[in-house]
């Protein structure tokens, strides 16, 4: 019983940031949870090394890749009729596409008064925009079927703010500021959850977000050391620790569960 509560066999999982840094995490869960997926990048964006080693592991009838920016409506449109020409009506979309501005990753650094508005704004258009376009068109298929799991992918930062003390050592000029975009950005994701949880449980659509923290990467000894020391279970998130919690909203396991934000963080944001 319990195994097929968790099962995701029959199941059509959409994918957007299918090559980002969790995109492979979720997709490889829903493939050996056994759904079909169909994965969404950007165009331009290289299939990431583990993405390209599922495709040879699945094949092409459980994974495939499209390409489509999630602020154009036209190009989701097109890979919405590709996922449902290739594997059917989606049952399961993961919002995973988003813009992250960790230590390193960007161009140019800004004191808080010099922010363009240009910078806010591409962080908000794709992280919760372009989350809402894609759950306008992959979720209205959902609706007609009258069924399906919408999990948005949040963040620790869409609950508290970012310590700045974790960034202090950062070496730069002017000095690593976490941009502000990101935080608001993932807390607008989490109450439009709420939002569209509320609008669509009659259709029997379900929607919740799942908000990651501190999942351990490329990060420098001394930003671990510090960011460790604030975690109640004193480490940071393995990938792993990510795959249960995906599953579980994803299946039939969380059928009663909608309009809820999953703080997968090690009991950081209990304190």
């Amino acid at each position: 019983m319990l195994k097929e509560l968790l099962s995701l066999e029959g199941d059509v999982a959409v994918v957007t940031g299918a090559s980002g840094r969790l995109g492979p995490i979720w997709i490889e869960t829903l493939l050996e949870g056994g759904a079909t997926v169909f994965g969404v990048d950007r165009p331009g964006q290289e299939v990431a090394g583990p993405v390209q080693s599922m495709l040879g592991r699945f094949g092409e009838n459980r994974l495939r890749i499209a390409r489509a920016d999630v602020r154009d409506r036209q190009a989701l449109d097109s890979a919405c009729m590709m996922c449902l020409e290739t594997f059917g009506v989606p049952s399961v979309l993961v919002n995973n596409a988003g813009i992250d501005q960790p230590p390193g990753k960007l161009n140019k650094g800004y004191r808080l008064e010099e922010i363009p508005f240009e910078v806010n704004l591409e962080v908000f258009e794709v992280n919760t925009l372009g989350l809402f376009l894609t759950t306008q068109v992959f979720g209205a298929q959902m609706v007609r079927a009258g069924r399906g799991s919408i999990i948005n992918i949040g963040s620790l930062y869409a609950s508290v703010s970012p310590d700045a003390r974790f960034y202090a050592h950062i070496q730069g000029d002017p000095p690593f500021l976490k941009p502000p975009a990101y935080g608001a950005s993932k807390a607008a994701v989490v109450n439009l959850t709420k939002y569209l949880a509320t609008l669509w449980a009659p259709s029997g659509v379900r929607v919740n977000a799942l908000s990651p923290g501190g999942v351990l990467g490329n990060q420098d000894e001394t930003f671990k050391r510090k960011f460790c020391e604030r975690v109640p279970m004193g480490r940071m998130a393995e990938p792993s620790d990510l795959r249960g919690p995906l599953l579980f909203l994803a299946s039939r396991a969380s059928a009663y569960v909608t309009g809820i934000n999953l703080a997968v963080d090690g009991g950081f944001t209990a304190w």
